[in-house]
């Protein structure tokens, strides 16, 4: 049997889980404007991925790099539900 699918899968739910709070702390505490940090980051992950020989390391990299790219687009979003009122703004930043 080979394990390496559903170990890179059961790494995939906890990475894309994990970010889940991290997005939302990050717009509550730094607005959506560290998205540069999740670009970085991600193309960083998704390069490293390349040159990894191991295949699950190498695709928990890649699910890695690519979580903290579709992060930028959750950031924005993030955004707007503060906005509506579905999340709570930071009461220390000032208004935009």
């Amino acid at each position: 049997m080979h394990w390496s699918g559903l170990l890179i899968g059961l790494l995939s739910f906890l990475i894309i889980g994990i970010f889940h709070p991290i997005v939302i702390k990050c717009e509550y505490y730094f607005t959506w404007r560290i998205w540069p940090v999740f670009l970085i980051g991600g193309l960083i992950f998704c390069i490293a991925s390349l040159f990894v020989a191991h295949t699950v390391l190498s695709g928990a990299l890649a699910v890695l790099g690519f979580t903290m790219l579709w992060s930028i687009h959750e950031l924005k979003e993030q955004d707007q539900r503060v906005k509506k009122g579905w999340f709570p703004a930071n009461p220390n930043r000032k208004k935009q």
